[in-house]
């Protein structure tokens, strides 16, 4: 049986995974490994750059005397405030930065005076994408599956251009089942300094399912408004980037760290070969046996003292130290009257008043049903007191 199963688990057909990755060496339906290889296609005189760090690292290493595109598809896109102000110099300088994302939140949409919003009414099967271009072939693409609609609610009309809109049908959350056709802006170009920012909010359109299926033309469309310059592909804002979560992910990423760190193994290895040779025994120390009854009375006093049990601990300690009495001054303790109390004050050399209130006090706690904490620490402190003296 065990067998069978690990036979079925191995030759079962592997689920697919839907999951948006967009990532140019995923190739799950939603990731990029197809676009990312038909770039040097669609671009022919240009040279694809893939890009696995920061935009703000990549802008500011980048040579600024050379124009170029930035290509950025991802589900969700925020740029920092370091960010932003990099891309927005790089923009300036008439280079172009295309965006497909869904979701374009932080300081960039609010320079650019722009609001992207989501619907989640949306009836399925239900998307037409166009273009406002009429030179374009093809101008209207459907989308089936893995699209969650965004469109623009707010532009800056004085700089921006709608370049395309999303047809889709919404129904409403009412008991009503009237549906409504909604078009909305979704592609824009909008210009900042010298150059651009192209704007879609379809990442789906980019994805190995629909450029290997009938949508294919859309992608090659909407990419044709950049330049034929050098194009920055980015991998890192990615929803299926593989991030490193190990703590010497730090120390891995820098080569002297690294190799301190290889070298530290080795030697470590070396060391345990070496050290594994047959070496004499050590004749292991013997310990004394310990006298373990004080520690075992102070365990004891514990678990009774952490239970709150004062009175079976006050029981105790009267118990003990009648029979200290009986063991050192062989006095009877079975009654406590006043010739117990004339001769124990004799034999250990305290005065008579003393050792009445200690018996008395005894004697009160002997009667009394339930005991408190102060009562445990005035008994003890008159017993430790009474055994402090010379005649001890």
């Amino acid at each position: 049986m065990l067998i069978g199963i690990i036979v079925t688990e191995i030759v079962r057909p592997r689920p697919i995974n839907w999951r948006p990755s967009y990532t140019s060496v995923s190739k799950i339906p939603f990731g990029c490994f197809v676009l990312f290889n038909e770039l040097p296609n669609i671009f022919s005189n240009s040279e694809v750059k893939s890009v696995e760090s920061s935009m703000y690292d990549a802008l500011l290493q980048r040579d600024s005397t050379i124009l170029s595109n930035y290509l950025i598809i991802n589900d969700y896109i925020y740029l920092d405030e370091q960010e932003t102000n990099q891309v927005l110099k790089y923009v300036a300088n008439g280079n172009h930065v295309f965006i497909a994302t869904n979701n374009l939140t932080g300081k960039l949409a609010d320079t650019l005076n722009i609001e992207v919003t989501q619907q989640y009414g949306i009836k399925e099967d239900s998307v037409k994408a166009s273009f406002t271009n009429k030179s374009f072939q093809q101008k209207d693409f459907f989308y089936t599956r893995g699209v969650n609609p965004s469109y623009f609610v707010s532009l800056d009309t004085l700089n921006t251009e709608v370049l395309g809109h999303l047809e889709f049908k919404s129904s409403s959350l009412l008991e009503t089942n009237e549906e409504e056709t909604n078009v909305r802006p979704n592609f824009i170009k909008t210009s900042f300094g010298k150059g651009n920012f192209i704007i879609n909010t379809l990442p789906v359109a980019y994805t190995n399912f629909y450029i290997l299926g009938n949508n294919k033309n859309y992608t090659t469309q909407s990419l044709s408004y950049l330049n034929n310059h050098l194009l920055y592909w980015d991998d890192y804002k990615k929803s299926g980037r593989k991030v490193i979560t190990s703590p010497m992910r730090f120390v891995l990423n820098q080569p002297a760290l690294k190799w301190g760190y290889y070298l530290l193994v080795i030697g470590l290895l070396l060391f345990v070969v070496f050290k594994a040779k047959r070496e004499q025994r050590i004749i292991p120390v013997i310990k004394p046996l310990e006298n373990s009854s004080v520690a075992f009375a102070k365990t004891v006093g514990s678990l009774y003292y952490q239970n709150r049990d004062y009175t079976n601990l006050n029981n105790k300690k009267i118990t003990y130290f009648l029979t200290y009495i009986r063991n050192r001054y062989y006095i009877n303790t079975t009654i406590l009257d006043e010739n117990l109390i004339t001769q124990l004050s004799a034999k250990a050399s305290k005065s008579k008043d003393e050792t009445k209130a200690l018996i008395e006090l005894i004697q009160s706690l002997k009667n009394k049903p339930v005991h408190t904490e102060k009562d445990s620490l005035v008994l003890v402190q008159k017993i430790n007191t009474f055994k402090q003296s010379y005649g001890r």
